[in-house]
């Protein structure tokens, strides 16, 4: 099977050892850098590691880089596309066994994703996608959606569902198309005989009662998640139940942040922004 490898990078600092492990396992991997004016070091690594690089000189968005690389990919002939973050740590032998659970019910399947001690495999319930235990010795885990690092996608299943909504730019992205390849009838899955070390970026806070670290994102991911989140909402691919939860969830989300930032006025602008834009149904790159 020939599997293409799409990395989205953005200001990266080395990749050198992420491109090593996929050009070992893939057919061809390239690299789709949001970096605005380039990055030396990146073309560098590249060119060390024999990927190809695609500069676009400017930051796109997550999701128009994720498709320009997945278009660059089906045209060069690939049965399968692998995501990756520039953050993501690939373990030896992952796409061999991904490509050993993808059968035509399979949408996509993925690794487990680790940050630290957390395990981020997301389950249905009635009340919206949770963190759940692996259960032991399972072959495979349905899952609702997977994190677009180390997630495998046939190409056709890509051209069944589509490529990713490049309107999100950032946030959800993987979610929402994650929720399109539920409707279309696939399943998705992850294995947790693979797991993949990822980071999900920002700091982390430690709150009381709490289990689980809360990410703290800069004052424009706020922007994003709330505008995505209300704009998933708005849609007809989530039920009834996970719409309400995700609500609340949002809701919960701007304040805790607004709380823990001394600089609440930035961040208050974004998070306002954020709620008007997701209501108006103002999509793509942050305006200012």
């Amino acid at each position: 099977m020939k599997v293409h490898a799409i990395v989205v990078t953005h200001r990266p600092e080395s990749i050198r050892r992420l491109l090593d492990a996929l050009v070992d396992q893939c057919t061809r991997v390239t690299v789709v850098d949001n970096t605005p004016g380039g990055d030396e070091g990146l073309a560098r690594d590249c060119a060390d590691a024999g990927a190809e690089l695609i500069a676009l000189g400017d930051n796109v968005g997550i999701a128009a880089a994720q498709n320009i690389g997945i278009s660059a990919a089906l045209e060069g002939g690939a049965d399968a596309v692998l995501l990756s973050d520039q953050d993501s740590i690939i373990p030896a032998g992952m796409v061999d066994t991904l490509i050993g659970h993808l059968d035509h019910g399979v949408g996509a399947v993925g690794p487990v994703p680790i940050e630290g001690t957390d395990v981020l495999v997301y389950t249905d319930h009635r009340w919206g996608p949770k963190r759940a235990p692996l259960p032991s010795g399972a072959r495979e885990v349905e899952v609702s959606f997977l994190l677009a690092s180390g997630c495998l996608i046939p190409r056709r299943v890509l051209e069944d569902v589509g490529l990713m909504n490049a309107a999100l730019f950032i946030d959800h992205v993987d979610l929402e198309w994650g929720m399109r390849a539920r409707r279309a009838g696939y399943r998705l899955v992850a294995v947790p005989t693979t797991v993949l070390e990822h980071s999900l970026g920002d700091s982390v806070v430690t709150v009381p009662g709490r289990s689980q670290v809360v990410h703290i994102h800069s004052p424009i991911r706020n922007y994003y998640l709330i505008r995505n989140t209300l704009a998933l909402i708005r849609t007809d691919l989530l039920p009834g139940p996970w719409r309400v939860r995700y609500l609340y969830w949002i809701i919960r989300f701007a304040v805790f942040n607004l709380l823990i930032d001394p600089d609440r006025r930035v961040r208050a602008r974004y998070v306002a922004r954020g709620f008007l834009d997701g209501l108006r149904g103002r999509m793509g790159r942050y305006g200012g």
